[in-house]
């Protein structure tokens, strides 16, 4: 019967989207004398100009200077109390001031410079030290016309569900402009960030979004219209003209800032396709309803993703908006649908409920604006008609009830049942529940989330959604799904196929993946390198590899476009990892811990490599500093119950792991199946058989849980339940030797030779035994039936 030790150390291996939206010009692809400004645009297009320059494109970011106050009359703030300290926002002249106070004393004064918005929220900036520009933690509703917590604001997961949930610090990252805002507030960015001091020296040709931004640069342009002679024809526009995009296109130049992405490349320009520059966020992530519904800002992409009236028609952001930002139907909303929906003028009560009298349009029930924390903010983008079952099923929000305040989700359920399509929630619901469910890794219904991403109908965001969610089943068997997801229409699906295929190390697999790296779109390229690379390199011919290097370098670029991002240096350390090289992926998991101090997964990682290079100390300092941030932190407590555990030093180790399962009780097989190994040790054997019976109902599949499980039966005087236990691995997992071991020795312990004797004959008979372990199996035979 052979030993109980304690099992590898757990990395957290999941690549981390990058927490903020980019989109940056590289300084390499033009000069900056390409780029001219809005003003050079005035003298041959006034008109356009004049429509552009009081638009919310052009006003995304301000001076705050006399102006400024003049045109906008924004009052000074009330005290609001933010992390204990009261702030306050004054206007003086053309000054603009915010004072923090503790008490009647005077903590700073902080000058604010810019302003960002208007449209729902102003939000302002104000210098802070190492180049960055900080949003200052009060924000004024545009609507409501209130200041509020802007920190606060920024809490998604409130309520009952998400009870931990708090607001970020005011002076943290995620608020900095040079993180996080820029990209969509001002044009022709060049952050020019130090890595090594840390220090931003951020330039750009001007605040607001300007024509160049949609246009690309305007030099050629100028320099071609400038040298005309009187009737003379340009030979070319010199431009990039957006009157030619296709439905795709259009679509693509606006989603670089109205979505929640992550960039891929160093620059974007448009006409080029998103997923060749982005990734997106989708249902995968809380900050939306498992329905599809905003719980937090999401910035429209995913949302217009879910709209029918997009997939099926040649509908795109333009036709419904200028290209500076406006409404084109803002006085009659309904011209925007009754091109395609003229009928509804006829029979407007009917499809509404509503007597015409009530001035709804169709933006009132398809299109809701989401009221979150006190404030208004994008309208659904979905189109969806008002779905009050999921309200009572997820919680989500309904236009229904966003007017009907005093009624509730079951009365306006009860009206949408009774109309003659009253089943039209029923596709959503039964998606949104699979959602919900692989949220919260409940596998019951994997077979109907299998088959959702395999029916070709099915939206290419809820699919993308349970591709992503299923990375945390633990079961192979989801690879033959993923290989027919390599095949959907959909680019963002191929690429998170691609991504949860990495660890699967199969032929099959390995395969489809060489076939992903020379996928047409770089998304899924950078995905499929990612997980390819977790194959052994001498697993390809050098024509294989050569495939693979170009879609490396192009994953490689996808995650040093963003020196200043943390989660960039992450991956690259999880990339550098999966190579094999400890110390570049051990500088890689420093620097994001030195970017951000509060990101607890490269401490993590780190201490996992630390203690592999034989740095114990090291490994235990970086897992106590996330600790110290999170003490609850489950990845943490585990690898430091581990380490200690190696180290002997089991009092601490049991504290750590008792902590690492709490943290997750119903999912957690390492810390039980640890913690039944040192209670064991200490002669508490009820308490060993409780923690492995943990880890085996976490993992049944998992043969060494059972066995585990056997061993402290026998310990704690249960040896039919041991005998039991054994049989059942023999039977799912016959090939695991260990356990018929353990069982012959039982049988031989109670005299029962017959028994043992048969256990290795059987054996003896299986496919896929080895020839060493053939030659064990006949020695045991032979000195048991000589013994008899």
């Amino acid at each position: 019967m052979r030993k109980l030790n304690s099992i590898k150390w757990v990395l957290v291996l999941g690549i981390i989207a990058s927490l903020f939206s980019c989109k940056q010009r590289s300084n390499n692809t033009m000069a900056d004398s390409d780029f001219m400004g809005s003003q050079s645009c005035i003298e041959c297009h006034q008109r356009f100009y004049d429509l552009w320059s009081p638009s919310y494109h052009a006003q995304a970011m301000m001076p705050v200077n006399a102006e400024f106050m003049a045109k906008h009359q924004l009052p000074d703030s009330k005290p609001i109390y933010v992390e204990g300290n009261m702030f306050q926002v004054e206007f003086k002249d053309s000054t603009m001031v915010m004072y923090e106070r503790n008490g009647d004393d005077l903590v700073a004064t902080y000058e604010v410079i810019w302003a960002m918005g208007g449209h729902n929220v102003y939000c302002f900036l104000t210098p802070f030290e190492k180049g960055r520009l900080q949003n200052i933690p009060l924000a004024y509703d545009a609507n409501a016309k209130k200041w509020f917590n802007y920190p606060e604001a920024g809490v998604r997961h409130f309520g009952t569900e998400y009870p931990d949930d708090e607001a970020l610090p005011w002076k943290d990252d995620q608020f900095a402009f040079n993180t996080g805002c820029y990209s969509c507030h001002i044009s022709q960015l060049s952050t020019n960030f130090d890595l090594e001091t840390d220090t931003y020296h951020t330039t750009w040709k001007e605040p607001g979004i300007n024509c160049e931004t949609c246009h690309g640069p305007a030099g050629e342009h100028v320099r071609i219209y400038k040298n005309l002679k009187e009737g003379e024809k340009a030979p070319k526009l010199g431009l990039i003209s957006t009157s030619v995009f296709t439905q795709q296109q259009d679509n693509d130049a606006c989603s670089t800032c109205h979505s929640k992405m992550q960039p891929i490349t160093p620059s974007y320009m448009p006409g080029d396709k998103f997923f060749d520059n982005y990734n997106l966020t989708t249902l995968e992530d809380r900050d939306f309803y498992p329905d599809g519904r905003d719980l937090g800002e999401n910035y429209t992409l995913t949302g217009w993703m879910l709209n029918a009236c997009a997939e099926n028609s040649e509908l795109h952001c333009v036709s419904c908006h200028t290209s500076s930002g406006r409404d084109r139907f803002k006085d009659d909303p309904n011209q925007a649908c009754l091109k395609c929906h003229g009928k509804r003028n006829d029979d407007l009560a009917e499809h509404t409920g509503h007597p015409a009298s009530a001035g709804l349009t169709c933006l009132s029930c398809h299109m809701p604006k989401r009221e979150f924390v006190g404030h208004f903010l994008r309208s659904d983008h979905s189109f969806r008609p008002p779905m009050p079952e999921a309200t009572i099923k997820f919680g989500s929000p309904n236009a229904c009830n966003q007017c009907h305040k005093d009624k509730s989700p079951e009365w306006a359920n009860k009206i949408v049942k009774a109309r003659p399509n009253g089943n039209y929630q029923e596709e959503t619901l039964r998606w949104a529940q699979l959602i919900k469910e692989a949220r919260e890794s409940e596998w019951k219904n994997v077979d109907k989330m299998f088959a959702l991403v395999r029916n070709p109908e099915t939206d290419d965001v809820v699919a993308n959604s349970m591709i992503r969610l299923l990375n945390n089943y633990p079961d192979a068997s989801k690879a033959e799904v993923l290989i027919d997801a390599l095949n959907n229409k959909s680019e963002l699906v191929r690429s998170s196929a691609a991504y949860a295929l990495g660890g699967i190390l199969t032929d099959t697999v390995k395969e489809a993946l060489l076939k992903a790296c020379q996928d047409d779109i770089r998304l899924v390229r950078i995905q499929a390198a990612n997980a390819i690379l977790t194959f052994p390199e001498d697993d390809f011919t050098a024509e294989q590899k050569t495939i693979i290097a170009g879609a490396e370098k192009e994953y490689v670029t996808s995650m040093t476009s963003r020196p200043d991002n943390w989660s960039n240096h992450y991956n690259l350390g999880l990339y550098h990892q999966n190579k094999g090289d400890a110390q570049a992926a051990l500088g890689a998991y420093e620097t994001a811990a030195r970017l951000y101090p509060e990101s607890v997964l490269p401490l993590i990682n780190s201490s996992v490599l630390y203690s592999y290079i034989g740095n114990p100390e090291k490994a235990e300092e970086n897992l106590k500093k996330v600790l110290d941030y999170e003490p609850g932190n489950e990845a943490a407590n585990l690898n430091l119950g581990l380490l200690l555990a190696e180290q002997g030093r089991m009092n601490e180790a049991e504290k750590a792991l008792k902590a690492a399962l709490e943290a997750n009780p119903d999912d957690q097989p390492v810390a039980a199946k640890n913690l039944s190994v040192i209670v064991g040790q200490k002669g508490d054997f009820a308490g060993a058989v409780k923690y492995a019976e943990l880890a085996l109902k976490a993992r049944p599949d998992n043969p060494e849980y059972a066995y585990t499980l056997a061993f402290y039966q026998v310990q704690n005087g249960q040896k039919t339940k041991a005998i039991n236990t054994l049989n059942k691995v023999i039977d799912s997992h016959p090939l695991y030797l260990d356990a018929r071991q353990f069982l012959a020795d039982i049988y031989l312990r109670d005299g029962n030779r017959n028994m043992a004797l048969k256990l290795y004959q059987d054996a003896l008979k299986l496919e896929g035994i080895g020839e060493q372990n053939k030659a064990a199996l006949q020695q045991v035979i032979t000195a048991l039936q000589q013994s008899m």
